[in-house]
């Protein structure tokens, strides 16, 4: 019921009210545009908020867990390569033993071939030395396995050393002084060497394997988990858009009849005059 007094405004009142009430959901869109979110903060939903932000919290772990499987995937690469490069010089090796196992090699031949032995060695050494990746080297007669953390539960994924460097320097400290002894390292420190280097590229190359794999799965999780999140949290842009505009308009019309409501007491002067 309107009353007619100058003390108490009840329909001014009820307009700014309703300009205040136009005005909170103004800034609520406004921020849903600006920001593409329609939950902001607890404030928005309490709930939801909580959930998205565990959410968020996953997705930072996957992706830290991510850059792990690859820094450890780039150790067992390089370690790979260098284990590549020995399996492709042992054929020379061999070659070269094989020459020097034979008894009619003459003194100044077998002192060349031994120092394309030596050389060839030398060169295996000088791939597991530079068969290092960001400090690590899984190669050398010092390397450990590697353990990667690769999922949210903690499980390991473990890259395992390969230790090529005690058998290729076994066999680079043998004597080939005569046929007798080459042939005695071809089938002792050179079968130990090739066995090793077979070993190590089978088992590095699954071990790079699994990474990848995992690494490809964390990816999909990954995916995933944010399409969920958007899910929950994106602000509908089109819907959001139209609602700016309506209330654009309401708070436009809030202020005028707030101006309205304000100017009814001055009819009362009328009744004095």
């Amino acid at each position: 019921m309107t009353t007619a007094s100058i003390i108490t405004n009840a329909e001014a009142l009820l307009a700014l009210r309703n300009l205040n009430q136009t005005n909170r959901e103004l800034a609520t869109t406004q921020a849903r545009i600006s920001t593409g979110l329609k939950i902001n903060s607890a404030i928005d939903d309490a709930s939801n908020f909580a959930i998205s932000q565990g959410i968020r919290s996953d997705i930072q772990a996957i992706s830290a867990i991510t850059q792990g499987l690859n820094n450890s995937k780039g150790i067992g690469k390089v370690a790979l390569a260098g284990a590549t490069s020995i399996s492709d010089l042992l054929a020379d090796i061999r070659s070269k033993l094989t020459e020097l196992s034979n008894a009619g090699v003459t003194t100044a031949q077998r002192d060349i071939l031994t120092d394309d032995f030596n050389g060839l060695m030398s060169q295996v050494g000088n791939f597991i030395a530079n068969s290092s990746f960001n400090g690590q080297n899984l190669l050398t007669d010092s390397a450990t396995n590697i353990l990667t953390v690769s999922n949210l539960a903690g499980t390991n994924l473990s890259l395992a050393a390969q230790d090529l460097q005690t058998d290729s320097e076994t066999l680079a400290a043998v004597s080939v002084a005569n046929s007798t002894s080459a042939q005695a390292v071809l089938t002792d420190e050179f079968e130990t060497l090739q066995t090793a280097v077979n070993s190590a590229l089978g088992a590095l190359g699954a071990d790079i394997r699994a990474m990848e794999l995992q690494t490809d799965f964390l990816i999909e999780i990954s995916d995933a988990t944010e399409e969920g999140l958007g899910s929950i949290v994106d602000a509908d842009m089109a819907r959001e858009s139209a609602r700016l505009t309506s209330l654009q308009i309401r708070q436009q019309l809030g202020v005028q009849v707030s101006g309205i409501a304000n100017k009814s007491p001055q009819a009362l002067l009328a009744l004095f005059q």
